[in-house]
C-alpha cells in the first residue's frame, strides 16, 4: 500500500479516495478525513495524510510484534529494541537501526 496525501494505490493500483476497497484480507477504508488499512493479520494504520500516523493491533497478538512499533507487552523498558535484539539507549539510535536501503 502506499499513500501520498489522499491518494491510495494497492500494487500499483489507484483506489478512489471515499471508495472502501477489500482485497484478499487487506482493506483501505475513509474515516473522516484520515486514510485507514486493516490487514486480516489483525493491523490496522490510518493516516491522517499529513502527519499524524496511528497503529492499532488485535488483542491477540500482544507479546508477538516487534519493530518499530514495539513489543506490545505495555513494558517500557523493552519499547527501543533493535533487530539485533539488543537495546537502543535514545530514540533517534532505536529508529536508525530499522532503516532500511
Amino acid at each position: 500500500v502506499v499513500a501520498e496525501g489522499r491518494n491510495v494505490s494497492v500494487n500499483g493500483a489507484a483506489v478512489p479516495e471515499g471508495r472502501p476497497y477489500l482485497h484478499k484480507g487487506l482493506g483501505v477504508t475513509w474515516p473522516g478525513e484520515w486514510v485507514a488499512v486493516a490487514s486480516s493479520l489483525g493491523v490496522r494504520v490510518a493516516w491522517d495524510g499529513h502527519l499524524a500516523v496511528t497503529v492499532t493491533a488485535e488483542p491477540e497478538l500482544r507479546g508477538g510484534t516487534w519493530g518499530l512499533c514495539g513489543t506490545y507487552t505495555d513494558d517500557p523498558a523493552d519499547d527501543f529494541v533493535r533487530p539485533d535484539g539488543d537495546m537502543a539507549a535514545i530514540a533517534a539510535a532505536f529508529g536508525n537501526a530499522w532503516k532500511v536501503p
